[in-house]
């Protein structure tokens, strides 16, 4: 049984996450969502880095949970259910939450099916570009009598609003790229031969300011929904001292203003 595994490729200040168990739609095993936690660890702690990519190996994007992973797990003594159960969804947990955190842009390169954990794998990362017309997404939980367990009960109202939300994830049904960009579930569309390369262009512009800002501003919009107008205020204002001491605010500062001496000296 193939247990799978995420691979990380580097060029330059990009960083590319490849899923890959392809023989099962990149369907996440236990190993990958280690090995995934593990790699966007390390990820987060490289100054040099300043944006990832997401991507599935194959024809898809990632199928979700592993089937036969769930029917191991209902085959356990009733006992041990709960308590595996709870034990896989800290893995599951910890690995998207770290994704979502990481001080970093990302982006899902969504290049086909992207099913249950999948797509709230995808929604974890800032920012979405779909391969049309292959791409599709669909919380279809419920289908299997459960509900959304990675994150999509977060991250999915975020992006469509509460309705919308819930009518995806109480009828499981699957949405396909044009719509997905109607909806707000994707930002942007491409073509399965330029979706790499738009992605990596995209990556190029998101990376292209202030490591700190970028960070800093990351980490307070992702509690924006649940914070008070005064308590933005107050951790921007924190974050701003930051900016204020750090070498891209200096370097831009005088590069601006020697740029003017220049133009003053030409006159």
């Amino acid at each position: 049984m193939s247990a799978g595994s995420v691979g990380l490729r580097r060029e330059g200040a990009l960083a590319f996450l490849t899923l890959s168990n392809p023989a099962r739609l990149n369907a996440m095993t236990r190993a990958m969502w280690r090995e995934l936690r593990a790699l966007v660890a390390g990820l987060g702690a490289d100054p040099a880095l300043r944006c990832v990519i997401v991507r599935g190996e194959g024809g898809a994007f990632c199928a979700g949970g592993d089937i036969r992973a769930m029917q191991q797990r209902m085959q356990a003594p009733a006992g041990e259910i709960a308590y595996n159960g709870w034990a896989r969804q800290q893995r599951t947990h910890h690995a998207l939450s770290a994704l979502h955190d990481l001080p970093k842009p990302t982006i899902a390169a969504v290049n086909g099916a992207s099913t249950g954990l999948g797509t709230d794998l995808a929604m974890a990362c800032d920012f979405v570009i779909a391969s049309e017309p292959h791409a599709s997404f669909a919380w279809n939980y419920v289908l299997r009598g459960l509900i959304p367990d990675g994150g999509g009960m977060y991250f999915l109202p975020r992006r469509v609003g509460l309705a919308r939300a819930k009518a995806l994830i109480f009828t499981g049904r699957t949405v396909r790229a044009n719509e997905a960009i109607e909806l707000g579930i994707a930002d942007r569309l491409s073509t399965p031969e330029a979706l790499l390369a738009d992605a990596t262009g995209w990556a190029r512009e998101l990376g292209a300011g202030s490591r700190t800002a970028v960070a800093l501003a990351k980490g307070i919009l992702n509690q924006s929904f649940e914070l008070q107008a005064e308590q933005v205020f107050g951790l921007g204002s924190q974050a701003q001292a930051i900016c204020y001491t750090s070498n891209e605010h200096r370097a831009s500062v005088e590069a601006f203003l020697a740029k003017s001496a220049a133009k003053e000296g030409a006159r």
